[in-house]
């Protein structure tokens, strides 16, 4: 068994809504509050952009179309969106007249789809896929040809309230300022994704006027609209967390907090020890498999797969790493970018990897860079050893054959092949391909002058007792 951490929080399912899904996606703003050049859906938490999670769970839910509503200039966020859904249309709003105006911009898309379509957000990144099914599940059921996502808020103040009737059914959504007292004492409240008869959207998105105090064009009128064509409207309902959106760096905080819970609570429930989970930090695409054990204060950035019976002891940072079965990592590790680690393979304390094969068995055991290189099964590289891969201009590759020993202290000039069960000398610059089961030894001679230690003492002392002196 393996552990993936997603957004879900929960283990994969096949199961799909049987109505054909299309699904809107709001992601023109800039996020001027979170003072930053990025767009605000490019934001990342949990190792993947807002707007990936999002698309993400739009992917799971089975949707057939995707239309991303962006604004003039985002080609990042158009590179983004089809980095996760590649056959995503993006349409671009050049004013920001509201959502209902937003929405409206894809009207040219989706005009002839038969199903239903939902409206969801780029900034709003931890909605889980079950939701989103549930929501449009709702909208397609009898007598209903609307639903909107809902949620108990902990403080409902500057929120829309869902206005429900007696039979249950949605009447109005009302925001703060228009609410009479009864209506802002309501604690369901408008999470702003609503799923609709795409035939019905587009029936009523022209009737949404701008009568308002922003001059604007709401989506939530949609509700009203279809009260007053005779077609009935719902509520569905999650968690309050689910539907949180990043507008500041604090929410962006928060956000990847919420993350981080769900990753490791899927991970404690897949099989993996954490011996402090709240220290340890995941991304959306690691995969652990059973029977890992996780030591305090480790980061695993995007692309790390760990395999079962391993161990990543604290404080090491790993990242685009692919770890065996039965390997040992850190403490204090580093494995960067294109490192894979072999089964039952060792690597020990400030010890970095980068783009290299660490085969079965092999030992890198303590304060050591291995970068651009293939370490063989079973070989052993001592402490203080560096490869030096780089000359300035070139990327260089080192061999080090199966079974071969590399002497503490020594530096491994790329490009360079050890043969198998070759050993190195502690302390040698090696520049020369060494052969199968030689032995190199590349540094100075050791010269050793008898009794040069006590005359030198004594001269110093001398010296020091002369100027005391003449003082």
């Amino acid at each position: 068994m393996e552990f993936k951490a997603d957004t879900t929080g929960k283990a994969p399912t096949e199961t799909r809504c049987m109505t054909k899904l299309a699904c809107i996606v709001l992601a023109a703003g800039m996020g001027t509050r979170m003072k930053s050049g990025i767009p605000k859906v490019l934001h990342q938490a949990g190792g993947l952009s807002l707007l990936g999670h999002v698309l993400g769970a739009a992917g799971e839910v089975g949707v057939n179309h995707v239309v991303m509503v962006t604004g003039p200039g985002m080609e990042a966020v158009r590179s983004e969106a089809h980095a996760h859904f590649p056959q995503a249309r993006i349409v671009e709003q050049t004013e920001r007249l509201g959502t209902a105006h937003a929405v409206s911009m894809a009207q040219p898309v989706l005009q002839d789809f038969t199903g239903i379509t939902v409206v969801l957000y780029g900034d709003v990144p931890l909605i889980r896929p079950e939701t989103i099914r549930s929501v449009c599940a709702a909208a397609a059921g009898e007598a209903v040809r609307m639903a909107v996502l809902g949620f108990e808020a902990r403080d409902p103040f500057g929120y829309g309230r869902l206005v429900t009737g007696d039979s249950g059914m949605l009447e109005a959504i009302r925001e703060e300022l228009d609410a009479s007292p009864a209506e802002r004492a309501l604690r369901l409240c408008n999470s702003g994704v609503i799923a609709i008869e795409n035939e019905l959207l587009w029936q009523l998105i022209p009737e949404i006027g701008n009568d308002n105090a922003k001059g604007e064009y709401y989506l939530t009128d949609l509700v009203g609209l279809c009260r007053q064509s005779g077609h009935g409207a719902t509520v569905t309902t999650c968690d309050e967390d689910e539907v949180l959106g990043v507008n500041d760096r604090r929410q962006l905080a928060e956000v990847e907090r919420l993350c981080q819970v769900r990753y490791r609570q899927q991970a404690l429930l897949a099989g993996v020890t954490m011996v402090a989970p709240e220290t340890v930090f995941l991304s959306a695409d690691t995969r652990i498999a059973e029977d890992v054990v996780i030591e305090p204060h480790v980061i695993l950035g995007p692309g790390v797969s760990i395999g079962r019976g391993s161990i990543v002891r604290g404080f090491s940072h790993i990242e685009n790493t692919e770890i065996g079965e039965g390997v040992s990592v850190g403490p204090f590790a580093r494995c960067r970018p294109g490192a894979r680690i072999g089964d039952k393979s060792r690597i020990g304390n400030f010890v970095e990897v980068k783009n290299a094969t660490v085969e079965e068995g092999a030992k890198v055991n303590h304060l050591a860079y291995i970068g651009d290189a293939r370490i063989g099964a079973a070989a052993n590289v001592g402490a203080g050893t560096i490869i030096c891969n780089y000359d300035g201009f070139n990327k260089n590759f080192t061999d080090i054959g199966n079974g071969a020993f590399i002497g503490s202290n020594s530096a491994l000039v790329a490009p360079l092949k050890i043969g198998e069960g070759a050993y190195v000398g502690s302390g040698s610059v090696v520049t020369r391909d060494v052969k199968a089961d030689a032995l190199a030894v590349a540094r100075g001679k050791q010269v050793e002058r008898e009794n040069w230690a006590s005359r030198y003492r004594k001269a110093n002392m001398a010296r020091s007792t002369k100027k005391s002196g003449e003082k």
